[in-house]
């Protein structure tokens, strides 16, 4: 075999490689995912999460798409602490979100401050969320992202979080929850105003409320 052939074999050789890579390639982006579901979210619609979390043209290339979630950075969106691509099939995609845990929220100017359970804040945003209470009556200074809320008695977070879990429970919505100097709540929905004390035995109390509620939806 003269050194020409060789040398002309290599090239085809190579030609039909890069070929075949390219042929490779073209069908890997061309396989799309179909069908999308999202666990996780009560915040946003699963619509709203699958624009966010695969957006622009190849978002819902099965092969970028994996590679994006797998190896680089995930997007930022409020009220999300994270979320998970879990891709079942070529054509079949999960979206795993894990929202973070608010229990209520503080203004501060034009903002809405909303704190977890034990009462750091962990999202600032110009939008309200449907079904989380405004908490007033708390003294506090300045409101930094992710830090605590500077409240003198922080034992005022448990009472919140027992309460927002009891009328979760029993699916009463408020408008706001004010407390006193003594950490004693009162709830507001629209006119109504329901004072409940203290913190104790919090569950029998919604427990009526909910009774009379339900026995006078008016």
């Amino acid at each position: 075999m003269t050194p020409r052939y060789e040398s002309d074999h290599k090239k085809k050789i190579l030609a039909a490689v890069i070929l075949l890579l390219v042929l490779l390639a073209a069908a890997a982006l061309s396989c799309q995912v179909k069908t999308v579901t999202v666990t996780g979210t009560k915040w946003y619609t699963a619509q709203q999460i699958e624009s966010m979390v695969m957006e622009g043209r190849w978002g819902h290339s099965t092969v970028l798409g994996y590679v994006k979630n797998r190896f680089g950075a995930h997007r930022s969106i409020p009220f999300v602490e994270d979320y998970k691509v879990v891709y079942r099939t070529p054509f079949e995609a999960e979206i795993i979100v894990y929202e973070k845990d608010i229990v209520g929220y503080v203004t501060d100017m034009s903002s809405y401050m909303y704190f977890d359970k034990d009462g750091i804040v962990v999202e600032s945003s110009g939008n309200k969320l449907e079904g989380v209470p405004l908490i007033t009556g708390l003294d506090f200074g300045q409101l930094i992202l992710h830090r605590p809320l500077p409240v003198k008695d922080q034992t005022v977070f448990q009472d919140i979080l027992n309460l927002t879990q009891q009328l979760s429970l029993h699916n009463i919505v408020v408008d706001r929850i004010e407390y006193n100097s003594h950490n004693k709540a009162t709830l507001y929905m629209g006119e109504m105003q329901v004072s409940l004390g203290d913190d104790a035995n919090v569950d029998s109390k919604i427990s009526v409320l909910s009774d009379i509620l339900a026995a006078h939806p008016q």
